[in-house]
């Protein structure tokens, strides 16, 4: 049947326009419920499941389906509805093309009344058809709904309806699911009898006023880890480049959570701040004591120069909240037979959240997962509800879950849908896979990785050719052969983004057929490839260039070590010696012409653990080695890409997927020039105004007593670089990269952990006419898009592998037990130095205020900067000596805890022998210890 409707429009130029808008109503959808006679075979799709499960319902108690609106299913559904455990959610419903069940929306009726009616008029049908199966069968369609109208309407024609929460403690057998209901609103989880501590945040109409004319600012808001009483906002689309304001204090954070999209108002001049130098972690038990929140933000502010104040505001409305499930732990209530206790996340931007439960005996010691309802006006903490229990603490199959959902990493594991689109086994490369493909088998390429590596993506080769220059190629596994436009498997890469290395485990970007072995360049396999291939003269100057899909096969898959033993060798000579030792050679010529351009040489210490072959455990923990043959690899996927961007920017100037690296902004290297300038030993200024000027000042900065300054300068540059995107073309004019002093650049050579070089591939083969193009590749609104989540999926991955590098970290030394090492101050704050401990590359923060202890007297100055601490004084760089051990004292964030041992500060350092000290005792009895 055709239902249509007309009307005319009136269009921009003034012209009117007929609309004809048609709704097709079907009369043979069956209901879904299996068994039904009147529906027969007409079952299209899923079907309800085919016994919907008594679940002990004290309102309903025969077999049910239930039918929840719109809001339950938004707001309870994760928290509540698990198929299988209670219920069966009633999701294949006619749908609103269904003859019976279609409902139009009536004149003066808003969008949200018009649905809420649909599904009355679906539950409805639904329980006059059901009444129609056999006696003995007799089913029924619950409804359920929070919002009052909408229940009240039900009832009175005759639908059975409850809310969620009357629902779910009918429900006997499973009282527990009490703990998961969301709160509904703000207002009615109000703190009993509690004082008003928040302003009211603005309507969003007001909101979006003020930003247009100019009152308020919009942009993300950024919680401190180390603070938590600070934050700043990123304010969007501002003139000036990475504008950001300040924010301080309890009431001028006003209720916005970390990423929240938020409405600022910038304060007054005479009140603006500048960063604090605290390190302030909230450490309070089930507190709402707002004047010990006001002492300590008086904690916050310190005389400092009026060029060092910052824009500073408050938050007066939230445009968008960014929500989602956090993982922590429960710190129980101190009152007895509470049901209220303060549930702690595992990053610490996140505040406190306060949850009902009354499970908190077995949730105590255990990583949970909380989601956020709400946050009233008068309440310390926001409110929130428990959703699901990840195991023990501590436990390294829990912990490694918890880092992977806090970072949003897709681990799960790849689905049969995405599986289907693998070659089939055995594979072998066929005439049809030769196409458009050069067969380069005969070549002696070979491979050079860490050691274990199963996805080998690069290979690379140099020989003589007959007029005595060189050909060196760079060979990349061709994962766009496999993986194919819109399919499936494509989808679910361009997700994930990029593959994930933790400590013991790797995240794959595709699935394991693909990475470890049908793409993985291994040697003595044939094996499809994308390569790049220069001609060039002895001094690396480049000739020609040319692009060809080819086959390979690999004669040697070396670890950077053996790569390096056969350069060094004086008895080896055989082909493959003989091209790593041009490519070695050419690569230094490339290395130091890209230096003398101005490119960086940063560094950014690294560790490798040595696990314990049967436990897992860390029992070895050592900073990276780097060769010769690491740069050596590196300069030629440089230029691999380097010459890969020219080449699709040459074909496609709109539509070219790049990566750039921005120029810090010059504030950025204050810390840098003041840790230069601290040090006497150094005649040389640090200047930042180029990339070149910098590198020529970090050669420069070279003192023959402390050799390890170059490298700590080198630290903390890469501290003040800006992070390196992925865009589009056609959507930015810089497509400079600072750190690589390079015009332009791309990402070619790592298809197999990274998304963006399958598309690089996919635009490199379409110019090189060895692949066709498709729409989406050609979209630059849709390529900024993906450059969008890729940018996000690769800084979570970062975040995850550090996250999964401290858990190993703690785990060693938890094992290790106290050790005493030589460290190097990083930056000083105002109640504590952050120190790099060489031997492991180890970071950690060692404070001089500590609850329960007589205070030091402090004195910071941040011009220099430096710390004083009674009659001694800390600088950046300055070496120290400190105990490393694992403080366990707090479950929910256990951490590598750092005291100083020299130099000896009477009350401050901690005694050279601390053999019997444990760090988890009692604190009265760690003070006897000391004493």
């Amino acid at each position: 049947m055709l239902k249509s409707k007309t009307f005319l429009k009136k269009t921009r130029a003034g012209g009117v326009m007929k609309i004809v808008r048609e709704h097709y109503l079907r009369d043979d959808i069956g209901c879904g419920a299996p068994g039904c006679a009147a529906c027969g075979s007409a079952h299209e799709g899923p079907v309800l499941e085919p016994q919907p499960l008594d679940p002990a319902s004290s309102l309903c108690p025969q077999p049910h389906y239930l039918l929840p609106d719109t809001n339950v299913l938004l707001h309870q559904i994760v928290s509540v509805w698990r198929p299988g455990t209670w219920a069966s959610v009633a999701s294949s419903l006619r749908p609103p093309g269904s003859l019976e069940t279609y409902v139009e929306q009536k004149q003066g009726e808003n969008s949200n009344d018009r649905n809420d009616r649909a599904i009355r008029v679906a539950a409805k049908w639904y329980n006059e058809h059901l009444k129609k199966m056999s006696a003995e069968n007799q089913l029924q369609v619950i409804f359920i709904t929070n919002d009052k109208k909408n229940k009240e309407k039900a009832v009175e024609e005759g639908i059975p309806a409850f809310t969620c929460e009357e629902y779910v403690k009918s429900l006997t057998a499973n009282p527990e699911l009490i703990d998961r209901l969301a709160c509904l609103s703000e207002e009615g989880n109000e703190i009993e009898s509690g004082k008003i501590i928040f302003l009211e945040h603005l309507p969003l109409s007001k909101l979006q006023q003020g930003i247009k004319s100019g009152t308020y600012l919009q942009g993300t808001f950024r919680a401190s880890r180390e603070n938590y009483l600070e934050a700043t906002v990123w304010i969007h689309g501002d003139a000036e480049e990475n504008k950001e304001i300040i924010l301080q204090g309890l009431k001028n954070l006003n209720r916005a959570i970390h990423e929240d999209i938020v409405a600022v108002e910038l304060l007054p001049k005479n009140q603006w701040v500048a960063p604090s130098s605290v390190v302030l972690h909230d450490e309070g038990q089930n507190e709402d004591d707002v004047e010990k929140e006001e002492e300590r933000e008086r904690i916050l502010k310190t005389v400092v120069n009026e060029k060092m104040l910052k824009p500073t505001g408050r938050v007066v409305g939230i445009i968008k909240r960014n929500w989602r499930p956090y993982c922590g732990m429960l710190s129980k209530s101190d009152i007895k037979e509470s049901r209220r206790h303060l549930f702690t996340p595992a990053d610490k931007r996140i505040p406190r959240i306060r949850i009902e439960t009354r499970q908190a005996s077995t949730l105590e010691g255990q990583r949970i997962i909380v989601a956020i309802d709400g946050w009233p006006r008068n309440s310390r903490y926001p409110n929130g509800h428990f959703v699901k229990n990840l195991g023990e603490v501590g436990d390294k199959e829990t912990e490694t879950e918890v880092l992977l959902l806090e970072h949003d990493v897709p681990h799960q594991p790849f689905s049969q849908a995405v599986l289907s689109f693998l070659p089939k086994m055995p594979w072998s490369i066929t005439e049809k896979d030769m196409k458009n493909r050069e067969d380069l088998r005969h070549l002696c390429v070979c491979s050079v990785d860490p050691p274990g590596c199963t996805d080998i993506d690069d290979a690379l080769h140099c020989r003589e050719l007959e007029n005595g220059n060189l050909e060196v190629g760079v060979h990349i596994a061709d994962v766009s052969h496999f993986i194919r436009p819109g399919n499936a498997l494509d989808q679910e890469s361009a997700r994930r983004g990029t593959t994930v290395y933790l400590c013991e485990k790797r995240i794959d970007m595709v699935p394991e057929l693909l990475s470890s072995n049908l793409c993985s360049l291994r040697c003595n396999v044939d094996r499809l490839a994308f390569s790049c291939i220069w001609e060039m003269n002895h001094n690396a100057e480049i000739l020609k260039t040319r692009f060809t899909k080819s086959a390979i096969n690999s004669k040697a898959s070396l670890t950077y070590a053996e790569a390096q033993m056969r350069i060094d060798s004086a008895s080896m000579n055989d082909d493959i010696t003989v091209s790593l030792r041009g490519l070695n050679k050419l690569a230094k010529i490339l290395k130091k012409r890209r230096i003398e351009k101005g490119a960086l040489t940063l560094s950014s210490p690294e560790v490798r653990f040595h696990m314990d072959s049967e436990t897992h455990d860390p029992i070895d923990l050592q900073t990276k080695e780097l060769r010769e043959t690491n740069s050596m690899v590196e300069e030629f996927m440089l230029l691999a890409n380097i010459s890969v961007a020219k080449k699709i920017h040459e074909e496609f100037s709109e539509h070219a997927l790049l990566r750039k690296h921005p120029a810090p902004p010059p504030s950025n290297y204050e810390i840098l020039v003041k840790a230069a300038k601290s040090k006497l030993a150094i005649s040389v200024e640090i200047k930042t105004d180029t990339a070149k000027s910098l590198a020529d000042s970090l050669d420069r900065a070279d003192c023959p007593t402390f050799p390890y300054l170059n490298t700590l300068l080198r630290i903390l540059a890469t501290r003040c670089m800006m992070q390196a995107v992925y865009f589009c073309s056609g959507m930015d004019n810089d497509f400079h990269h600072y750190g690589l002093a390079s015009p332009i650049y791309t990402h070619f050579t790592s298809p197999i952990r990274r998304y963006a070089d399958i598309i690089v591939h996919r635009l490199l083969a379409v110019a090189i006419g060895a692949d066709c193009t498709y729409p989406e590749l050609t979209d630059k609104h849709k390529l900024a898009d993906l450059c969008k989540n890729l940018n996000f999926r690769h800084k979570m991955a970062q975040y995850a592998q550090r996250a999964s590098v401290a858990f190993h970290t703690q785990l060693f030394f938890k094992s290790k037990g106290i050790v005493s090492e030589e460290a190097y101050i990083l930056f000083v704050r105002k109640n504590a130095i952050v120190v790099l401990i060489p031997k492991y590359g180890l970071e950690g923060t060692v404070f001089f205020e500590e609850k329960d202890k007589p205070q030091p007297r402090l004195t910071y100055d941040d011009e220099i900067p430096s710390l004083k601490i009674e009659d001694t004084v800390f600088h950046i760089f300055d070496k120290v000596k400190v105990k490393i051990m694992l403080d366990s004292t707090n479950l929910q964030h256990q951490k590598i805890r750092m005291s100083l041992v020299e130099p000896q500060i009477p009350g401050i350092s901690i005694p050279t022998d601390t053999s019997n000290m444990d760090i988890n005792e009692p604190e009265s009895k760690k003070k006897k210890l000391e004493k």
